[in-house]
């Protein structure tokens, strides 16, 4: 893949990402509802449900360890169903991606605003969920303001792998293939239900190759209160791969357009 300087003008990026936020400023209720609903109803089912019947996880009451960790996955989830299947919606069904590239806003400016955009959703559908978390009792410490930093990087990573997906996407059907291959075994796998040391030692490495892990394995602590020196690897983990994929969905949804 050929790198060249990207064509961006910060003031059109952000007109970009305004043009979404107006968007979602009319759909925001249902929007929010329907992204906010799964978490809450794994929080109850699994938290106040199962947890009666596991006494503790690595010291934690089930719902502690839980918790923190849907923090994580709401703001995932979040941003892969908007970078993916309303991505998709508006670069090959709605063509706002081709209308705006006919005005002074660059294809450069559309997929930053988009990476935006996507960003500020999960950061959005996080806190949403922080606050419920906050509000059962399950925040114990001050540090867990400082969980907006994993993600936001996270968010930005899930924003980039989906829209590269979506460059890629030749119709709806496929985005199944990202969901079911790559998201629900993160979801599943990712230290958020269960400690990864659970699993076999073979592929107990697999968790640590997903951003999903690295944000888990720094928020809980921050909202628990029980910082330690390991969260400065994870964030520099994911401050990493947030470098290193930004240049592809620039690439790849530019070559999708101008097909």
């Amino acid at each position: 893949m050929k790198i060249v300087k990207p064509d961006l003008n910060p003031i059109l990026t952000f007109k970009v990402f305004l043009r979404n936020l107006k968007v979602f400023g009319k759909t925001w209720k249902a929007n929010l509802m329907f992204n906010f609903l799964e978490p809450l109803l794994y929080l109850w089912a699994m938290g106040f449900g199962l947890g009666v019947y596991i006494t503790q996880i690595n010291g934690l009451s089930y719902l502690d360890f839980l918790a923190p960790g849907l923090i994580a996955s709401s703001a995932m989830f979040a941003v892969t169903y908007e970078m993916t299947y309303n991505s998709y919606t508006r670069m090959s069904q709605e063509k706002i991606f081709h209308s705006m590239v006919v005005t002074p806003v660059s294809m450069d400016d559309i997929v930053l605003g988009e990476i935006l955009y996507g960003t500020f959703k999960g950061v959005l559908y996080g806190a949403v969920f922080f606050i419920v978390v906050a509000l059962f009792g399950i925040v114990h410490s001050l540090y867990a303001l400082l969980i907006f930093v994993p993600l936001i990087l996270m968010s930005v990573i899930f924003s980039n792998l989906s829209l590269i997906w979506t460059s890629l996407a030749p119709n709806y059907d496929s985005f199944g293939y990202f969901f079911t291959l790559l998201i629900s075994p993160m979801f599943l796998f990712a230290g958020i239900f269960f400690p990864i040391e659970s699993l076999p030692a073979a592929i107990r490495f697999l968790p640590w190759l997903t951003p999903l892990y690295h944000a888990v394995e720094t928020v809980r602590p921050l909202v628990l209160g029980q910082v330690t020196p390991a969260i400065t690897g994870h964030i520099i983990w994911l401050l990493a791969v947030t470098l290193l994929t930004l240049p592809f969905p620039l690439v790849m949804v530019k070559k999708k357009l101008i097909q």
